[in-house]
């Protein structure tokens, strides 16, 4: 195990880009080995984890404090229904923390099971390689004896079995012959540390002795037997090692072999470096020659532009100016007057006639002047407007001559944002791009552009966090092949929802009437029966009493801040309700005898029983709207017109929920264009929960949260 040389020391110092974790960028320390073969640090795999975890925003988890605004029911019978609201009390995650992560090396997930870290291997030939490497560096620095008395000797050897390194005289003392110890496997002085067997990280008692050729990695007997690998198929680990090592050692053979071909290809690669240098230039030169031609052809219609429009105006200034002249001429004319008033005063016909026929003509002239007042010209330039949008349009296309690539387009039905986005594309020749690059950038509501993100991509969608709330972003992407780039597509605007996702799942204890409703294994799903039970109550209907509507709530409480939420209503549905309610008035409704009174007189029975219309402006401890046979109806209002028509609505694809606890107010949104359809005031000083209610057919899906694992879902589908 001790090092053979100059040689292997040379080839130790020139492998450190392979030593390197691809997570934190040093070297590796205690590596672990995950499912996809590729190495990471211990400490990297927790912060990756930890990292990944908080950005799903889990809640409920167990380390929620009294303060968390998010409080989770204990799913309690009815009668216990008003212990939901007691400050401080949490339960354990529904779904357990998160086990997923990308691999830095290779960025597809991983997932490591429940085990979590402690079932993955630690790749401890690669911590010995680290080690020498180390070594190697630092030369002269030494390992000390770890059992000398102050001053510490230089150590000459490590004991495996010990963990420990001496210096000659220490390791006589504490390995002396004729014991145990001496029989201790020693190796020349190190740091690193590896067991003497590899045991099982699932059946820690058990040694590692087979190789599962399916998940490639090592197993033991138990894994075998009745284990994850029970129906894979394994071989020795004598076999696996024999195979690999023959594998490895004939392709680094073939490398050795092929050194004066790989120093050829080099000198080759480096050639074309130099020529794509000398053409990437030329290709500038060339695309600068084409736009200064469109600057000049700019310049050229610019100027032409400009000298007509100057030619127009000093025409117009001109036929002004001589309007002016004429009207000032007759200011001056005021002699005209006064000598006119004097040859009026003339007796003589004769000498009247001959002086007054002049006089009159010039008078005649400077009167039809003043009765009809028109300029000269039009002092409007809208005729001299430059339309630019179509070439606006052909500029903002401007691309290479024939890339040879179709121009993806985005397709909207597909995209969508809730707490992340999801951006789905097209591609008429999918099969010859060998990669996509997706941008986006926010819009503030100045309408500034800020730059642009761009993410490489292989396929034809992603998922994109870390999106802030409330805003407006811009998608576009474009095609690679090989070193070709297609056009961007055109921008697809997506409205983020105006706060962060809320998850919670359905409550299938606390108010759940199972003979009514149908729930789902996951809780994201409730259906409403109308079967005979139904049947049976409607007879009621004979004496005047209605069947009363079968409520479910999150199981997730909010105490504060702002919170927002999806959920589809399916399109049969007949009678849905949907929206907020507080925990006293959820114990009210949950309490009230089933059937027992009209809930057209009871105030607080969640039917359009007039109690909306009663207080208008008040703040209620509730708030719920109507959903049914394909329509949204909005509540009646105090400010707003009350007629049928302007208040019912076509029920969007999915409705959003807006809870603002700090204000005090309650938001319902249509998700497809993320607007507004209704807003009221809402009593948030008990803890609030998403709540639900049908009657008849019915069917309500909770919206998803977009993931990692909910691209690969919609994918499979």
């Amino acid at each position: 195990m001790e090092g053979d040389g100059s040689d292997s020391l040379v080839t130790i110092k020139n492998i450190e880009r392979e030593l390197i974790c691809p997570a934190c960028k040093e070297l590796f320390t205690h590596p672990l080995i995950l499912p996809c073969q590729h190495s990471i640090c211990h400490k990297c795999v927790k912060e990756l984890l930890l990292t990944h975890d908080d950005s799903f925003n889990d809640v409920g988890s167990d380390n929620s404090n009294q303060s968390s605004p998010r409080l989770r029911l204990p799913s309690p019978s009815m009668d216990k229904i008003d212990r939901i609201s007691r400050p401080g009390w949490k339960r354990g995650s529904l779904t357990p923390r998160t086990t997923t992560f990308p691999c830095p090396g290779c960025e597809h997930d991983v997932d490591l099971g429940e085990r979590g870290i402690s079932g993955l291997f630690r790749n401890f030939t690669l911590e010995t390689i680290v080690e020498r490497y180390r070594q190697a560096a630092r030369a002269a620095t030494a390992i000390m004896c770890d059992l000398c008395k102050p001053p510490p000797q230089e150590s000459t050897k490590s004991c495996m079995d010990c963990s420990a390194s001496y210096c000659n005289e220490c390791f006589k003392i504490y390995h002396p012959w004729g014991t145990v110890k001496a029989q201790h496997e020693y190796v020349g002085p190190t740091t690193n540390f590896r067991p003497k067997i590899l045991m099982c990280p699932e059946h820690e008692t058990e040694r590692i002795n087979m190789y599962c050729e399916l998940c490639r990695r090592p197993v033991c007997h138990l894994c075998k037997l009745g284990g994850n690998h029970s129906n894979h198929r394994v071989t020795t680990m004598s076999s696996a090692y024999k195979t690999l090592k023959e594998k490895l050692s004939k392709d680094i053979d073939y490398l050795i072999g092929k050194e004066s071909q790989v120093k050829s290809q080099i000198s080759e690669l480096n050639l074309l470096m130099k020529e794509t240098e000398c053409n990437g230039e030329r290709a500038k030169e060339e695309a600068i020659t084409h736009f200064e031609k469109l600057f000049e052809i700019l310049e050229e219609r610019k100027s032409s532009v400009l000298k007509a429009i100057d030619a127009s105006k000093k025409l117009r200034l001109d036929k002004f100016q001589t309007q002016v002249e004429e009207y000032q001429g007759l200011l001056e004319n005021n002699g005209l007057v006064g000598y006119a008033q004097e040859v009026l005063k003339e007796t003589d016909q004769s000498c009247f006639v001959q002086t007054a026929k002049q006089l009159h003509l010039r008078i005649q002239k400077a009167t039809e002047s003043l009765k009809s007042f028109r300029p000269a010209a039009q002092t409007s330039f809208e005729d001299y407007v430059v339309n630019t949008s179509k070439q606006t349009e052909l500029l903002g296309e401007l691309s290479f001559f024939s890339s040879g690539i179709d121009v993806p387009e985005i397709n909207e039905e597909q995209s969508k944002v809730y707490n992340n986005a999801l951006i789905n594309w097209n591609h008429p020749e999918k099969d010859k791009a060998d990669s996509y690059v997706l941008e986006y950038r926010k819009i503030n509501r100045d309408e500034e552009m800020l730059s642009w993100n761009e993410i490489e991509v292989c396929g034809t969608s992603k998922v994109i966090s870390d999106l802030e709330s409330n805003c407006n972003y811009a998608f576009r992407v474009r095609a690679y092949k090989g070193s070709i780039c297609s056009p961007c597509s055109r921008e697809l605007i997506l409205h983020t929802p105006p706060a962060p996702v809320f998850s919670f799942l359905f409550d299938e204890k606390c108010g759940y009437n199972n003979e009514h409703l149908l729930l789902n294994l996951k809780r994201d799903r409730v259906e409403s029966r109308a079967g005979f039970n139904l049947l049976l109550a409607a007879e009621r209907i004979q004496v005047g009493y209605y069947t009363s509507l079968d409520y479910i709530i999150g199981d997730v409480g909010i105490t504060k801040g702002k919170h927002f939420w999806a959920f589809r209503v399916e399109p049969y549905s007949y009678l849905v309700k949907a929206g907020v309610a507080s925990s006293d008035k959820l114990q009210e409704w949950l309490r009230s005898p089933r059937d027992a009174v009209s809930p057209r007189y009871e105030q607080d029975s969640g039917h359009d029983s007039g109690s909306e219309d009663a207080c208008f402006d008040s703040s209620q401890p509730f708030t719920l709207v109507t959903i049914g046979m394909k329509k949204f109806f909005i509540p009646k209002s105090a400010t707003s017109a009350n007629e049928p028509e302007n208040r019912v609505l076509p029920m969007p694809t999915s409705i959003g929920v807006f809870l603002d606890c700090d204000k005090g107010r309650v938001a319902f949104f249509d998700m497809d264009h993320m607007k507004c359809l209704y807003e009221r005031q809402v009593d948030c000083s008990h803890t609030m929960y998403p709540a639900f209610a049908l009657m008849g057919s019915g069917g309500i899906q909770l919206e998803e949260p977009i993931s990692a694992k909910y691209l690969e879902y919609q994918e499979h589908m």
